[in-house]
Formats: structure tokens, C-alpha cells, sequence
């Protein structure tokens, strides 16, 4: 006999808990059922281990989708202030770290706690190492996993995306989408190192480790934030925030010293004018390191002033263009997804199948760094948690 509820969510995620616990509150008898032995894997090892669940200044323009539109009514449906209300009912200390970026103060724990709490007394039951292999879908939904039947009037996709496939990502949400004629939007890393081509590599593959504020840039989206060199290529916050913008073989530019003028020195009247003097002046707005090297790859042609004018256009106008990005093992999410053409942008539910609900990372709407992706999870679970 297959076990029955109003509900089945798909995944222990952000998305998935929050859908859970908002219909276990309306009373319907919610199954939430997990791949892995316990929830909120990905939910533990954000943050560094401290879970950046939120951002104060979330904003629809801080996310990428086919239709930059579709996630303005879930994020008006549940706000940051909102969870922060949960995070505090249930008296976990936080604190705001750069540009609105809220971090529990101990162990990401506290989160995956206070979601279990609010499951356990919304009389939600959760399910772990249940593998669902195939979904059918009569009158209602039936699920069937290697050892049971599950069956429901509703069912809510929240699989997750393709990224860090060592924490048991798999691409099952994709098969069910397609399964009931839904369209996707090619998926790709996000948030993800980007690779040096060869001949950069050569130059610059040695420095890693160092690190300098720039601001990255590609077309009209820039961010200004760290820069990390790594033995492969770029890391660190603006490498990772512009990585979900850039498409193969498209060249990004690097602004290695923004709102600094590394020559203002050399061409003032009387100054010195020579390696040593430039080298100087480089020092001052990067690592030594990176700074030597910048100067050796790109040598002033001489020291008039148009040729140091030269220097100073190169140093804000690095132009790189990866061979590639780290994948869906170094991504911490996958853009693209589920067509939100295919969904209501207030249920999540979709358009051809009544019931059928798809929410987080496995939908096409892909948040920036800083607790942006959390903040869609906690609000399209949301959504769909008061209709399901």
C-alpha cells in the first residue's frame, strides 16, 4: 500500500523545508522526502560553515533569469526581514558582515535546527535516504522509491541544481520537468572559479594566493569585491559574481586598481620617471607581487606621458578571456533551469499540470553572492507553501 499525504516535497534543501513547513501549517499532512541520510546538506557548509541565509538588501536586480521579472512577486511575498523574524524567535545570534550579508555568529546548524523545529511542530514528516527513481501521475502523484510507493495530490520539485555533485546533486528535478512537458532553460555553473588560458596562465598561474579589490566587469553588469589569483585561473567574490554573467570565449575586463590613478606621480612636473618610480607607485594599490609581475608582462613603451597613459588604461582595463570555468563541482549554484514561463510566479505551480509545484535552485532564477539564493529558496518555498 503506497503511503498517502495532501503533500509530497521533493528535497531537504532551503526550499524544500520552508515549502514543507508553510503547508504542514495549514494542516495538510506534508512527506518530505530526501535523497541524502539527513537534510540541509548544502545548508551546513555555506558561509564557510555559518550560513549567509539571507541579504538586507535583496532586490529582483540581484537575480539572473530568462525573465528578470518572474521572482519579484515571491521576493515581495517573503522578505529578508521575515526569515530574519524566524531566525530570531528561535534566538540564534547573527551578525551583518559586507553589503548586507547576515551570517549566523556559531555554526550553520542553528539553521538546519530551526527548520527541523519548525517542521517537527508544523507535523511535517521527513523522510532521508528515500531515492525516488520514477513519478507517475493519475488523479494524483505517485512516487516510487527502491523501497516504497508515495502518493499525493500535490507535488513540489525542490531537487536543487547540478552544483557541488559530491553533496549528492543530481539532475532528477530536470527529468521530472521534462517528463510533464515542461521547458528549460539550458543549465550552466554559477558562482563558479573561472580558468586562465595558456598564455595567462603562464604568467600569473604562480601567484596564487594573492588577492586585490577590482572591480569585474562584463557588458553593463560590474562588481566591485576581492579577486582571488588561483594556481588555475580566478576566484574570490568578483571573479564568482561575474562568472554567472560570462558565456565561452567572451573576454571580461578587470579593473585592477578602481578610482586610482597609478601614475598621478611619474607625470607631475620635476618627478621621476623610471621602473623603479612605477613599480613604486604600483605597490601602493596592489601586492607587491601581483604588482611586479603586471609590470613585467606589461612594460611601459616609454615615459612620456602617452605612454604612461598607456600603463594607467591597461591597469583599469585587464582583458582576460577564460578557457573555461571550474564546473558544476567548484559552482555554488546552476543557472538556468525550469522555464518560469512554465510557472505561476505567486504558486510556483505549473501551468500544464495542476498540482505540480517546482521551487530554489531547480527553477531558471539565479541569485548573487551574499545570501541571495538562500533568500529565493526561503521565498519561492514560501509561495508555494501556502497553496500546496
Amino acid at each position: 500500500m503506497p503511503l498517502t499525504f495532501d503533500v509530497i516535497v521533493l528535497g531537504g534543501g532551503a526550499a524544500g523545508l520552508m515549502c514543507a513547513i508553510e503547508a504542514g501549517k495549514r494542516g495538510r499532512r506534508v512527506a518530505l522526502l530526501e535523497r541524502a541520510e539527513r537534510i540541509g546538506k548544502k545548508i551546513l557548509i555555506s558561509g564557510g560553515g555559518r550560513c549567509n541565509f539571507t541579504n538586507l538588501h535583496c532586490r529582483p536586480e540581484n537575480f539572473l533569469s530568462a525573465n528578470p521579472h518572474f521572482a519579484k512577486s515571491a521576493l515581495a511575498g517573503y522578505t529578508p526581514a521575515d526569515f530574519i523574524a524566524l531566525v530570531e524567535k528561535h534566538r540564534i545570534p547573527y551578525h551583518e558582515k559586507t553589503l548586507g550579508q547576515l551570517f549566523c555568529d556559531g555554526s550553520a546548524q542553528a539553521i538546519t535546527g530551526l527548520l527541523q523545529q519548525e517542521c517537527d511542530d508544523a507535523g511535517v514528516r521527513i523522510l532521508t535516504n528515500v531515492k525516488v527513481e520514477r513519478v507517475e501521475h493519475g488523479s494524483g502523484f505517485t512516487l516510487h522509491s527502491e523501497r516504497d510507493q508515495f502518493q499525493a495530490a500535490s507535488l513540489v520539485v525542490a531537487t536543487g541544481g547540478l552544483s557541488i555533485p559530491k553533496m549528492g546533486a543530481t539532475a532528477f528535478g530536470y527529468e521530472v520537468a521534462r517528463q510533464f512537458g515542461l521547458n528549460l532553460v539550458e543549465t550552466r555553473p554559477a558562482l563558479v572559479p573561472l580558468l586562465f588560458a595558456e598564455v595567462e596562465l603562464s604568467r600569473f598561474g604562480d601567484l596564487s594566493g594573492v588577492s586585490a579589490e577590482v572591480v569585474a566587469s562584463i557588458g553593463g553588469q560590474r562588481f566591485r569585491e576581492k579577486m582571488l589569483i588561483t594556481h588555475r585561473g580566478l576566484s574570490g567574490p568578483a571573479i564568482l559574481q561575474i562568472s554567472s554573467y560570462w558565456k565561452p570565449s567572451q573576454p571580461l575586463t578587470i579593473d585592477l586598481a578602481p578610482e586610482r590613478d597609478l601614475t598621478a606621480l611619474l607625470v607631475a612636473p620635476g618627478a621621476r620617471r623610471d621602473l623603479a618610480a612605477l613599480k613604486s607607485a604600483f605597490r601602493t594599490a596592489l601586492p607587491q607581487r601581483l604588482a611586479e609581475r603586471w609590470l613585467e608582462v606589461n612594460p611601459p613603451a616609454g615615459w612620456t606621458n602617452q605612454a604612461l597613459a598607456e600603463v594607467e588604461r591597461r591597469a583599469h582595463g585587464w582583458q582576460v578571456t577564460p578557457a573555461g570555468t571550474e564546473g558544476y563541482a567548484k559552482a555554488e549554484v546552476t543557472a538556468g533551469g525550469v522555464d518560469t514561463n512554465e510557472l505561476s510566479a505567486k504558486t510556483m505551480e505549473s501551468r500544464k499540470v495542476p498540482g505540480l509545484y517546482f521551487i530554489g535552485e531547480v527553477v531558471d532564477v539565479t541569485g548573487h553572492l551574499g545570501g541571495f539564493n538562500f533568500q529565493w529558496a526561503w521565498a519561492s518555498g514560501f509561495c508555494a507553501g501556502q497553496v500546496a
